[in-house]
């Protein structure tokens, strides 16, 4: 799995659209290998971006749970101190 890609869902506030979009590109990034696709298959990879975008935002609004939505600034407090045990660095 792409290291970039975040968890999207159950979050309060919900996912943007911004991070929908970017967690496509991501995806579609690693699926071709491009970073930035050629003239020629640009069309095919923006394609790519705005289906996985639309098929990610359909599956963010039909998931179903009985957790309560999660708090970004603390999952961001829990992410970081694992990196810093995983990386041996503080903060």
């Amino acid at each position: 799995m792409c290291r970039n890609i975040k968890t999207l869902f159950n979050f309060e506030p919900p996912a943007t659209h911004e991070e929908v979009e970017a967690a496509a590109l991501q995806f579609v990034r690693k699926l071709s290998g491009y970073n930035s696709p050629s003239k020629a298959n640009e069309a095919a990879f923006n394609r790519a971006v705005d289906e996985v975008a639309g098929s990610a935002r359909t599956l963010l609004a039909e998931l179903v749970t009985q957790a309560p939505p999660r708090d970004r600034e603390i999952e961001a407090a829990r992410a970081r101190e694992r990196n810093a045990k995983r990386f041996g660095r503080e903060g």
